[in-house]
């Protein structure tokens, strides 16, 4: 999730947890705890592009971080802010939670997380959420700005922050929901288009749960398509994207290009462009490929091998979203024709 997302989820969990004890420092010290699993951010300041990728929702965002952490900065907390009236437990309560919860609303995006590192590396995601969930963050921001206000009104404050636990709860439930009636639909589709099929996935487009961005995954290539839940037929259309392995066969083993591709999680494909190979995490969509099916890929990586032979790797500017792809996203969640 954005960053913004967690911050205001962490001050309703601290309100909640210790909010009618010590007032709205629990919000702020829950704010802080919800974000700390995003400390890797700071990676991409030494590392190379693809071990940063890896490195961002990598061992801090793992069970085995949260259960080594959560104690040790409870203690130190617990020992330097002695003028904040919590028990160690109490700490222990925000910052665990806020952490868990963290890494836990991050699994749900198409990013994914390295939940079982440093044993495994594999990046678990439920692909339920997209990475910036207006619905959720919506809730969670007007609450936190209304406990602000209520600076005298403990109860009050301890109110707003249950309601909106629970109004995201039951929203992230219903997603959850919509996604096995999706999954449902693109298996069917797959029987039904008589695709031999290795695996598929379906995510949210961006800004909504009610149109899904399904990819189904064959020896060669992948068949993308939208899904609405306001489309009155079922049947899927989809768009054939070629791999295209042949044309970094010389540099399959190449360590740079395997993160990259590990990163991807499988979903890949590459393009040439003049003397340029492109590389396409295909998991993330396509800037307005609800509408353009050959709309660019949100995360494309220039693959370029300059004099000395080494890989070199940049990743691109995300295309920018004008208020025309905004119009032709609703228009397309709703099944405009």
């Amino acid at each position: 999730m954005d960053s913004l997302t967690h911050t205001v989820l962490g001050a309703c969990l601290g309100e909640i947890i210790a909010g009618k004890k010590i007032g709205r420092k629990a919000m702020l010290i829950g704010a802080i705890a919800n974000n700390i699993p995003d400390a890797d951010v700071v990676t991409s300041f030494w590392m190379d592009k693809p071990d940063s990728l890896l490195a961002h929702r990598g061992f801090l965002h793992s069970i085995l971080f949260m259960l080594l952490a959560a104690p040790l900065l409870s203690y130190a907390c617990k020992k330097f802010f002695k003028k904040i009236d919590l028990t160690f437990n109490q700490w222990l309560s925000i910052i665990g939670s806020g952490m868990a919860v963290h890494i836990f609303m991050d699994s749900c995006t198409t990013y994914g997380t390295g939940l079982l590192e440093p044993f495994s590396h594999v990046r678990v995601t439920f692909n339920t959420l997209f990475i910036l969930d207006p619905v959720i963050l919506l809730v969670l921001l007007v609450s936190t700005i209304a406990m602000l206000f209520l600076k005298r009104s403990p109860e009050k404050r301890n109110a707003w922050a249950r309601k909106a636990i629970v109004v995201c709860s039951i929203y992230l439930v219903t997603c959850i929901v919509i996604k096995i009636f999706v999954n449902k639909n693109v298996e069917e589709n797959i029987a039904e288009q008589k695709i031999n099929s290795l695996k598929y996935t379906a995510a949210p487009a961006p800004l909504s749960s009610l149109l899904w961005y399904v990819m189904i995954k064959t020896t060669d290539g992948y068949y993308t398509g939208y899904y609405s839940l306001f489309d009155k037929d079922k049947h899927l259309d989809l768009n054939f994207v070629e791999r295209n392995d042949s044309l970094m066969s010389r540099e399959e083993n190449n360590p740079k290009l395997q993160k990259l591709l590990r990163f991807s999680n499988g979903y890949y494909c590459y393009v040439q462009r003049n003397d340029t190979v492109i590389l396409n995490d295909m998991r993330f969509g396509q800037a307005n490929g609800w509408t353009y099916k050959e709309a660019p890929f949100v995360f494309r990586f220039y693959l370029i091998k300059p004099r000395n032979n080494e890989l070199k790797i940049e990743q691109t500017p995300m295309e920018k979203i004008t208020g025309e792809a905004f119009t032709s996203l609703y228009e397309r969640i709703i099944a405009k024709n």
